[in-house]
This record gives structure tokens, C-alpha cells and sequence, in this order.
């Protein structure tokens, strides 16, 4: 007896007309034609079912807070930051857990069950921390929530900066975290690389900094963040994100600088909805994508995973939680478009994702947690055209979210149809090579 069974399934894989039975919140039997007695159906009917979509850089504090004082006019960074820290006195934490539960919800409705984010900790009250570590607590049984001390104001630059982020630290934050670009110069940003690195070894906490959001091609903090990176012995655990001056640096320095992060063995996080909106500004024409290198590094073996960032906010006045929109995104700022270029950005929301969270029991194997969604589309390709819509989002077994099929129903001179746009794909929805 399974307690749940989901049939006729395609796999990101290739694989098609797969049954997956799930028993005590777990992955038991991933196989054709399982054909056992379960408690509950459903049928995929020829469409995907992904692992659940993974955010690995999101900013909870500051989602939905659209308006507030107001409107970013520039659309810069820098406004953006201002924006936040005209913000950040009037921020109570009864407003800051209202503001992030409602984006949870948001979030498992598109299928999205594991966030990072990045908490802003140059406020000493670190009312962003005591709300944030509340609402990871009261998410915990439908979304898995990871929390980075950020120190938005900068580490050095802020006076209190250092003691708020030990004390956030202290008090159960996950992550290390850094804006090296916003100290008052480069030494002073290399500094403060060299300074939370080296928190980080003595806690035995990962690594996730803001590193080179900038069009300054001579912003390359990253180049400091790996070498600290070996020097204090944490490959695998220290995170890139942005990285955007790589998108405006000479081609021979590149050539030296994802070797280097390799041997690091980093994770690159770009964000491409906020990279190519925030990125350029300064720009006439032609103007900067600002998005990083993302094939070179992915050529490269460098594990590469795309992020949100920022969902109605001081930063960006759109967004939805949906991780399909942003691998869209990425497709077409990378000029990504051949059939495997498509597939990985697939992965960057998901199994890309969740090496960068370290996430335990993530993936469709046998024994992993029975985690996973099912989408109106037949393969990841069509996946990422449609933004596909989330028939059915499963947590540990249990279905948290389900909706019916989008179609439309035409009223035609002489006919009636019916449109379901995963039906034109290429045979019938299948992947083709």
C-alpha cells in the first residue's frame, strides 16, 4: 500500500510514462507500471513532474514592500538601497512576518519549496532577523527557508555592522553573508571579503555574498572571494551572487578568473530579472546586459543557479515567485537558446539550486523526499516557453497546492475548440534534439 501514486509522468530526464509512488513522505518506487494499491491518484498525464523549483538568493525582508515610502524612479541599485534604508526605521516585526508569510504562500503555489534569503542585518534592532526567524519556523513544514546575515550597508562601512551581524549570527542565522562593491573603496571591500571568510571558517557557516553588482569592470571582488575561499579551506560552501561586472570585463582577465573560481569550487548565483533590469542604467547605447557569463562558467564545470532576488520591492516593482519566468529570462539575456543551453537553465532552478542550499533528500530518486511538482507542460524545454501553469505541488508526501488546467475554450464562426497551449510543442510535446 503507497500513499500516493502519481502516473504516466515525464521526468526532466527524457523519460516518459513514469510512475512515481510515494510511502511515509518518501520517494519508494520510481518505475513504469507500478500498478499498486495507494490512497490517492494522480494523473500526469504525459506532463512534467520536476523536483520543486529551488530560489537560492531572495531578499524576504523587503518583498512586498512596493511603495513604501515610495516608488524607485531611477530604477538603479543605489536608489533601490536608499529606498530600503529610508524604509528600514519604520519596519516593525509584525509587519515584516505578514509581508514574508504571504509570500510563502505565493511561493508554494508556484512550486517553489526551498528560499534562501538574505536578511538585512545593518539595523541593530535586527527586527528583519527576529521576524524572519519566525516565519522560518512557522514555514518550516511546507518550505524549507535558509537565512544570510547581510550587511546591506556594508560591513566596514556601517559602525555597527560587525557586532549586529555576530549577534544575528548568534542568534540562529544560517549564513555568511557581504557586499564588498558598496564599501567605500576597493581595499576597504577586499577587507571585509577577507574579514566574513574568515567568520565563516571560524563558525563552520557557508558562504553567500553580494560580490560585483556593478557595470565597473574593475569591480572584482570576486577574484578576492575565491582566494579566500581556498585559503580558508571552504570550497563548496561560499557562493557568488551577481557577479555582474564579469558581463563588462576584458575577455583575457576572464580568462584567468573562472579558472580561479573553479578551483574554489564556488557556486555563481546570477539573478537575470534583476540583473538586466538594475544593470546598464548609466548606459546610453549600446547599452550593457549586465547579466554574468553564465555559459563560459557553466562550460567551465562551475555549478551555476538563478535567482529571484526581489519580488515588488525597492529593487523591482514586478515579479510573481515563479522560477520559470526567471529562467526565461536567462534564456534569452544569455542568448541560451540551443536545446541543452534550455535544459540548464532548467537546472539552474532547480538541481542547480539545490546544491547551492546544500538541501538533503532533494531530487526524484528512490528514498529521496517526496517533494516535487507537476506541470502543464511535457519536458523542462516547454516548461520554460510556457512559464508553465502548476497543476499539483506535493511536500513530504502530501498534496499543499492543485489547480486545474489552463485552456481556453473558442466560440468560432461554424466551430468550437478548445486551446491548450502545451499542445504545440514539437510531437505532441515531447523534447526533440
Amino acid at each position: 500500500m503507497f500513499d500516493l501514486i502519481v502516473t504516466n509522468a515525464n521526468l526532466p530526464d527524457g523519460r516518459t510514462g513514469i510512475d512515481i509512488a510515494v510511502r511515509d513522505g518518501r520517494i519508494a518506487a520510481v518505475e513504469r507500471g507500478i500498478g499498486a494499491e495507494t490512497k490517492e491518484t494522480i494523473d500526469a498525464s504525459n506532463r512534467l513532474v520536476s523536483p520543486p523549483f529551488v530560489d537560492p538568493h531572495f531578499h524576504m525582508d523587503a518583498t512586498l514592500s512596493l511603495g513604501l515610502p515610495r516608488m524607485n524612479q531611477s530604477g538603479t541599485l543605489l536608489e533601490g538601497i536608499a529606498l530600503w534604508g529610508e524604509l528600514k526605521p519604520l519596519l516593525t516585526r509584525e509587519a515584516l512576518v505578514e509581508r514574508a508569510l504571504r509570500y510563502c504562500d505565493l511561493a508554494v503555489a508556484q512550486g517553489l519549496l526551498a528560499i534562501r534569503s538574505h536578511v538585512d542585518v545593518s539595523d541593530p534592532r535586527l527586527v528583519t532577523v527576529e521576524a524572519l526567524l519566525e516565519v522560518k519556523d512557522r514555514v518550516k513544514p511546507y518550505l524549507d527557508l535558509q537565512l544570510v546575515a547581510f550587511p546591506q550597508d556594508g560591513y566596514l562601512r556601517t559602525p555597527v555592522a560587525a557586532d549586529a551581524l555576530a549577534r544575528a549570527l548568534d542568534m540562529g542565522v544560517d549564513i555568511v553573508g557581504g557586499i564588498p562593491h558598496f564599501e567605500r573603496t576597493m581595499a576597504e571591500g577586499a577587507a571585509s571579503v577577507a574579514a566574513l571568510c574568515r567568520i565563516a571558517a571560524e563558525r563552520g557557516l557557508p558562504v553567500d555574498m553580494h560580490c560585483d553588482e556593478s557595470d565597473d569592470p574593475l569591480s572584482r571582488h570576486v577574484e578576492t572571494l575565491a582566494a579566500e575561499t581556498i585559503r580558508h579551506g571552504l570550497q563548496g560552501r561560499v557562493a557568488g551572487s551577481h557577479l555582474t561586472s564579469m558581463h563588462s570585463m576584458d575577455n583575457y582577465y576572464v580568462s584567468k578568473l573562472i579558472p580561479l573560481i573553479h578551483e574554489a569550487g564556488m557556486h555563481v548565483i546570477p539573478n537575470p530579472l534583476i540583473n538586466i533590469t538594475l544593470q546598464g542604467r548609466h548606459d546610453s547605447y549600446p547599452k550593457r546586459r549586465g547579466m554574468t557569463r553564465v555559459p563560459e562558467l557553466m562550460a567551465a564545470g562551475i555549478n551555476v543557479a538563478f535567482g529571484h532576488d526581489c519580488v515588488m520591492d525597492p529593487w523591482y516593482s514586478l515579479g510573481s515567485g515563479d522560477m520559470l519566468e526567471v529562467a526565461h529570462m536567462a534564456v534569452h539575456v544569455g542568448q541560451m537558446t540551443s536545446r541543452d543551453a534550455m535544459r540548464a537553465c532548467f537546472d539552474a532552478v532547480t538541481v542547480n539550486s539545490a546544491r547551492v542550499m546544500g538541501l538533503d533528500g532533494y531530487g526524484l530518486d528512490v528514498g529521496n523526499h517526496a517533494d516535487f511538482v507537476v506541470l502543464q507542460a511535457a519536458n523542462p524545454i516547454e516548461a520554460i516557453r510556457l512559464k508553465a501553469h502548476r497543476l499539483a505541488v506535493v511536500r513530504r508526501g502530501r498534496i499543499i497546492a492543485r489547480s486545474e488546467p489552463r485552456v481556453s475554450q473558442l466560440f468560432l464562426e461554424g466551430r468550437e475548440a478548445i486551446v491548450d497551449a502545451a499542445a504545440y510543442a514539437p510531437q505532441a510535446g515531447r523534447d526533440v534534439d
